[in-house]
């Protein structure tokens, strides 16, 4: 985030995992077993703090990776129950900065970290966050990511600079009663207001190789194809 940014203006990222029919969730969890490719590569990318390259020189891009992962740190926006929905052992998520969206007050909710923001919205989450970091209190933050759930998703798709989504596409139908707000079509088929980036610009962007083609992941006793893609709003 350059220096001279307020944080409410960092420009957001959605990170979600749905079926072709955009199913997201099922009775406040995941509708389908644990898909391990795609719960690693959501760590690996949250946890991932952007670095600029191309210098001409592999020691100089890994002596700023360094310095800077050491120095800031991805910021993970969540509701209320997407952070209950996380097994208390792995919460907060390492190596992350948390915002929690609740209309609950703090003392009203499961004891959280005194390093966790709660907020009943995203941008005066942000703001909070902005003045704990001000105060020395909270590490500078690198890319800010929206995780779920649904309604948190919808508020994020109405804020300017929510710019890309990230979405592990599941290429299988599994009972939801939770839905992603919008539906990003494919390919050529993309919306109007959102373009399926090429595989290229997905790479760059989450500056790791990856399969072009789905991934298979096993799941039980069958096998279950995961494509990652990333969109960006076009408007």
């Amino acid at each position: 985030m350059a220096e001279s940014m307020s944080l409410t203006q960092i420009p957001l990222t959605i990170i979600v995992a749905a079926t072709t029919k955009n199913g997201i969730g099922r009775a406040g969890g995941l509708p389908w077993p644990m898909l391990k490719k795609d719960m690693a590569y959501f760590a690996r990318v949250t946890k991932r703090v952007s670095m600029p390259k191309d210098t001409g020189s592999l020691q100089s891009d890994k002596l700023k990776e360094t310095m800077l992962s050491g120095t800031r740190q991805n910021l993970v926006i969540m509701g209320r129950k997407t952070w209950e929905s996380i097994p208390p052992k792995f919460r907060p998520l390492k190596d992350r900065t948390h915002i929690v969206i609740s209309s609950q007050n703090r003392a009203s909710l499961q004891p959280i970290p005194d390093d966790v923001v709660v907020a009943s919205d995203i941008l005066s989450g942000l703001q909070t966050l902005e003045e704990s970091i001000n105060a020395g209190k909270s590490v500078p933050v690198g890319r800010a990511f929206v995780i779920g759930g649904s309604s948190i998703y919808k508020a994020a798709l109405e804020l300017p600079q929510l710019q890309r989504i990230l979405l592990t596409r599941i290429e299988k139908d599994y009972d939801c009663d939770t839905f992603f707000p919008i539906d990003l079509g494919e390919g050529q088929e993309s919306s109007s207001e959102w373009r399926c980036a090429t595989h290229e610009e997905l790479r760059d962007f989450v500056q790791e190789e990856l399969e072009e083609n789905p991934v298979q992941q096993e799941s039980g006793e069958e096998l279950v194809s995961l494509r990652f893609q990333l969109f960006e709003r076009t408007r």
